[in-house]
This record gives structure tokens, sequence and C-alpha cells, in this order.
């Protein structure tokens, strides 16, 4: 724990404790059968527990990793403040990819395919329009990574190129290494996309 403490409650130094992981997040729906049901699909999930107003859904350890909540008359609100994507990381870029073909079939299609550089990234929509990102590492450690971000490139360029998944699945399937096909392409400055009609 560094220099914390957990049993001195009155050295309180000067940062907080840091939580040991993300567990759950929470969305409010009126569509909230769909959303259940995109849910379980998207993630490859279970439901943990559900009933008419509230359900649980995970794919790993944690009991839950996406609860929904029944709220009629809830709507979704474009270019409010407030969550702009929840992401999920993969452990391979084969694994994105195969998910990304498996969410296909059950069609479910990414809007958005970017490498921004530390990550190679495939972004989806759920029914409500809620944005989900799904990853890869790029780099094999955090590092290596952060150097990366700090660097010209990305400076010049937070956001990344563009990739087109199809033609990545291919260049994997003619076993181009991955450290190839994640090195993003540089192609200079870019500003950030309008986000809100994506």
């Amino acid at each position: 724990m560094g220099a914390f403490s957990e049993s001195d409650f009155d050295a309180v130094g000067g940062k907080v404790l840091s939580p040991s992981t993300l567990a759950h997040v929470v969305l409010r729906t009126s569509n909230f059968r769909k959303m259940v049901e995109f849910y379980v699909k998207f993630l490859g999930g279970t439901i943990t527990f559900g009933n008419d107003f509230i359900s649980f859904v995970t794919y790993d350890e944690e009991h839950h990793r996406i609860a929904l909540i029944n709220i009629p008359g809830s709507e979704p609100k474009a270019h409010a403040s407030g969550l702009e994507h929840i992401a999920f990381t993969f452990p391979t870029l084969s694994a994105l990819l195969l998910a990304h073909r498996q969410r296909k079939a059950l069609g479910i299609f990414p809007f958005w395919c970017v490498n921004h550089g530390p990550t190679t990234s495939i972004y989806y929509k759920d029914p409500d329009g809620n944005k989900l990102e799904t990853q890869v590492d790029n780099f094999p450690t955090v590092e290596e990574a952060n150097e990366f971000m700090n660097g010209s490139y990305f400076a010049e360029n937070p956001i990344g190129t563009d990739f087109d998944a199809e033609e990545l699945l291919q260049k994997i399937k003619e076993e181009v290494p991955d450290a190839e096909l994640k090195r993003r392409v540089e192609i200079g400055p870019r500003a950030l996309p309008d986000l809100g009609s994506m």
C-alpha cells in the first residue's frame, strides 16, 4: 500500500488511497429489455440477477460489470455533458477482431475503427446510443505506452489513424506480425472528430 497504513485513519496524507479496480458501470434506460439483450450479446455475458426494473450483467469473475436500471421516460441526450464511452480491453489483437466478427454475425456493427497509438480500438453504440470501445494495448508495457504518449507523434495527433477492421483481420490471417499491425500509421495533425455525430 506504499505510504498508507489502512489502520491509521488520522494519517490521511496528501493523496487519496486508490481503488484496487473499477468494478462496474450502471446505465439507466427506458429501453430496458433491448439494452439487457444487447449487453449480454455484446459482452458474451450472462445475467447474474434480473427482474423488471434492474439487471446485472457480467462476463468475468466480477458479479456484475454492467447494471441496467429500467427508468420509464428516461431519454438519451445528445451533446450533453457526461459519459463519453466505456472501454473494454482484449488480451490480443486476434481476440479483439474475433469478437468484432462474432458481433458482426449478431448484427452489431462498429461505427469507428481507430489506432490511437497506445491502443487499437473498435467503437460501437448500444441501443440508447451509449458508446463502447473495445481495445487491445499496442505496447507490451505501460512505460512504453507512456513514452509514446509523451512523444511528438502523439502530441501532433492524439486521436489516431482510422483503419478497416476487415483489412486488419486479413493481415492477421496472412500472419503479419502483431507488432507491425499494432504500429500506428502516422498521418500528421488530426483534430478531434465530431464525437457528437459519431
